[in-house]
């Protein structure tokens, strides 16, 4: 039975979706811990509330960020895991914390990459009047927002539209593909190759949501 670790800087809705999904189809696996950066993120609640360990690394109480990620690495490695899922986790991770979970470290990003990496997706995306926005599901590499693609949802943008409105309707397509993605992983079904995800046995890496 695989363990997940997630990291989270609020109420890791994503989080949420995972486990309630787990719960829901019986998945055999450990949610061995949720670690937030500050001890106010109030996904750490919902982890208590179903048995969840739920743990704070602050961020403030480290002088660098190598120090923070050091202590990181440290507590998910005790909890054991074989897969660390970023929830939300608002903090810029080393090169040394990703090369020690290569391979097994994923994020969720609120758009359709290699379109809008980085920070205020929907602002931009309703700014370059794109007509189709999303979310994706990868794997972490150094390059900010640049790791090997597992699966996308697309979302209308729609007439009128506000940053706020838009971000709702991407993250209920996140809380549909993020479990799904997870759930592959845990199956064994994924094999990067060069920059892409190969999923065995093949089936639709891209879902489009009205």
């Amino acid at each position: 039975m695989l363990s997940i670790v997630t990291l989270i800087s609020g109420r890791g809705s994503n989080f949420e979706a995972i486990v309630k999904t787990a719960q829901k189809e019986a998945w055999p696996v450990i949610f061995s811990g949720v670690i937030a950066n500050h001890s106010a993120a109030k996904g750490l609640d919902f982890a208590r509330s179903e048995g969840i360990p739920a743990f704070t690394v602050e961020h403030r109480a480290h002088a660098s960020r190598e120090s923070f990620d050091e202590a990181l690495i440290h507590k998910i490695d005790q909890l054991g895991a074989d897969l660390v899922v970023l929830a939300g986790f608002m903090r810029i991770l080393t090169p040394q914390f990703i090369r020690h979970f290569e391979g097994r470290l994923i994020n969720i990003h609120p758009a359709l990459l290699p379109q809008f990496p980085g920070l205020h997706t929907h602002e931009r995306a309703l700014e370059a009047g794109v007509k189709t926005h999303g979310a994706t599901v990868h794997f972490v590499t150094e390059g900010v927002d640049e790791g090997p693609i597992i699966c996308q949802a697309s979302v209308p943008v729609l007439e009128g539209d506000s940053a706020e409105a838009l971000a709702a309707r991407v993250l209920a397509a996140e809380h549909q593909i993020y479990p799904r993605a997870v759930k592959w992983f845990l199956d064994g079904r994924l094999r990067i190759e060069g920059n892409q995800v190969k999923l065995s046995p093949p089936e639709a890496q891209f879902f489009k949501y009205e």
